[in-house]
């Protein structure tokens, strides 16, 4: 009789675990992909943005109806609207993913590299990537930045 009961419990708790990972997945999210903005229009003015997890998504308010959610890196979080009475306007999940539509990802052993090839291929900033690779492509670009700085402010010392 024990052990009855105790498959019958086994048996229904899967069951609901098994519902509740469903109704999880058909609720309506807002994707975004990673570096990419999305617009989301509201249906009243809007005067305040609370994100679950920032380091996941980011969103402006662009006019009183509209905002711009940008993906900032893989996860899922969720975004509340609040209007000026401080009453919710929209209570939305957002899921952040990969624009894998140009990247290629090499493997080398255990490091990882992620190219953007559309059509010729350049290293990107990808979570997950070798972080000797990433530091490399990080220095270049600050060094390309702090160079295009300098001779902007050279030029404008010339003038």
């Amino acid at each position: 009789m024990k052990v009855v009961s105790a498959v019958s419990a086994l048996v229904l708790s899967v069951l609901l675990l098994g519902s509740s990972v469903a109704s999880a997945q058909d609720y309506p999210m807002i994707d975004v992909k990673v570096d990419r903005a999305k617009v989301m229009r509201v249906s009243r003015p809007a005067a305040m943005i609370i994100l679950g997890n920032p380091a996941i998504a980011d969103a402006t308010i662009k006019d009183s109806q509209t905002l711009i959610i940008t993906g900032k890196q893989f996860g899922t979080t969720n975004l509340i609207v609040l209007d000026s009475d401080g009453e919710p306007i929209a209570d939305e999940l957002l899921r952040v993913s990969s624009a894998t539509d140009s990247h290629v990802v090499i493997y080398k052993g255990t490091g990882r590299e992620t190219m953007a090839c559309s059509p010729y291929c350049e290293p990107v900033f990808r979570v997950g990537d070798n972080n000797d690779k990433l530091k490399a492509l990080a220095g270049q670009i600050t060094a390309y930045r702090d160079m295009a700085n300098g001779e902007a402010t050279n030029m404008q010392q010339e003038e």
